[in-house]
């Protein structure tokens, strides 16, 4: 192995790429839960099969394309790593390993893939209960070709070493030229599939009977099980983009932690004043804001930073939840007011938190820095969403008015599950024959129109 190398790094690498997957599965639970009992299953589906679709893709040139040699600032170049050529190396007998700083290159290849595939996940909650399988397929493997793959490579520097030992820099304009500060995707994951699933809900239409008829979480342990999944996780996410094991990693896993408490009470407390009641579904989507709001800033701040940014984030998606009743979107799980606004929200206060003791080393606004990170950081965040909602849109149009997105109206009524996948999250049939049985299951929620 090469001096550089580090076994400590890499398996501190490898199991937060192995965190990261899991983040997938507790978006499908998250997810899940919160949608009615006849298309859970649908929900299942569409989270974990980007499981599928993206790994391939990745393989073959979504790699290249996102960490390739810099081609006009835009994409990397993607014959380089076609098929991730070049990057296996064998150790036992002193063939050269790729690194990437201290662990093999294939290490990184792994990790960011769980950021590719949680991406694309979290758009499906936008479109819940009306958007067909296939078309939704198709979607994910254009959507990641065409937005998150260039997305990437904007916003993630990696560095490489040419066959002389020179640092190479595969980042694109956002991370070295802009010099705008998104640790862990607050712009390429948060902004970016936020704004995607406003676009898609768009063009795909409300659902029948929204905003009259109620459409309640039919499983909330299920939410908090993906909360709490997701939570877990995202440790991963965040502390594992230090790429190393070490101080900035340590320090990174603390304020992800107190930012996110500080959101959920922060939402609880918004719920509470505004509804009287502070509810498990507000304390499951506050976690959630806080780490998406402190996953930009999340190596920029301190603690004090860390805590103010969760308690804006918190209480900023809770009140941003009721705009799509407001401006009449039909965004079903809250993918806009949680992950737009909130990953917006984090990257916007990096310019003025940024704390100089912090290991990013940036001074914010409030540390003496001027406006000067705040204006990067609006340009940066800026420019995903644009891009993203403009290429969605071509997507998401040239879907409908090909093959169509949307399940038909008696398909619809009777739920994804049944006219998609031919299935049922619940066997009421199994529950005895008895009418007092049915109707203790019925009492309970538990239906399946």
């Amino acid at each position: 192995m090469p001096p550089s190398f580090s076994a400590g790094d890499t398996a501190w690498l490898l199991v937060s790429a192995a965190l990261v997957m899991l983040m997938t599965p507790g978006v499908a639970f998250f997810y899940g839960g919160m949608v009615r009992s006849k298309n859970v299953l649908n929900m299942l589906m569409m989270t974990m099969s980007a499981l599928g679709v993206v790994t391939i893709l990745w393989a073959l040139y979504g790699y290249s394309e996102a960490f390739g040699d810099d081609t006009w600032h835009f994409f990397g170049r993607i014959p380089q790593y076609f098929g991730l050529k070049g990057l296996i190396g064998k150790d036992a007998d002193g063939a050269a390993v790729p690194m990437s700083g201290t662990t093999p290159q294939m290490a990184f290849v792994a990790f960011q893939l769980m950021f590719a595939i949680i991406t694309v996940a979290l758009v499906a909650g936008a479109v819940a209960d009306r958007l067909r399988f296939g078309p939704w397929l198709l979607f994910s493997a254009l959507w990641a070709t065409l937005v998150y793959f260039p997305v990437a490579h904007w916003v993630f520097d990696f560095n490489g070493k040419d066959d002389k030992g020179n640092i190479v820099h595969h980042g694109g304009w956002i991370a070295n030229q802009l010099l705008a500060i998104d640790f862990a995707g607050g712009t390429a994951v948060h902004i970016n599939s936020g704004v995607a699933g406003l676009v898609l809900a768009i063009i795909l239409g409300k659902r029948k009977g929204w905003p009259k008829t109620s459409m309640r979480p039919h499983n909330l342990p299920f939410v908090m099980l993906g909360a709490g999944l997701l939570w877990f996780g995202w440790y991963g996410f965040n502390a594992g983009s230090a790429l190393t094991a070490g101080a900035t990693a340590s320090t990174v896993f603390v304020t992800t932690t107190v930012a996110t408490a500080a959101a959920m009470l922060s939402w609880l407390l918004v719920e509470k004043l505004r509804d009287g009641h502070a509810t498990s579904l507000g304390a499951a989507s506050g976690i959630v804001a806080g780490l998406v709001a402190i996953t930009p800033s999340c190596s920029s701040v301190n603690v004090l930073g860390a805590l103010a940014i969760g308690a804006a984030g918190g209480a900023v998606c809770a009140v941003a939840i009721g705009l799509k009743y407001r401006l009449g979107y039909d965004d079903a799980l809250d993918v806009v007011g949680v992950h737009m606004v909130g990953g917006i929200t984090g990257t916007l206060l990096v310019g003025l938190f940024a704390a100089p003791e912090a290991p990013a080393g940036i001074k914010g606004l409030f540390y003496g820095g001027g406006f000067d990170q705040l204006w990067r950081q609006a340009v940066g965040a800026g420019a995903v969403l644009l891009y993203s909602a403009a290429v969605t849109a071509v997507i998401a149009l040239a879907i409908k008015h090909t093959i169509g997105l949307r399940a038909d109206p008696e398909g619809e009524a009777r739920g994804l599950d049944e006219s998609e996948h031919a299935e049922s999250a619940y066997d009421f049939s199994a529950v005895g024959s008895g009418s007092a049985e049915r109707r203790a299951f019925a009492e309970a929620g538990l239906r399946s129109e």
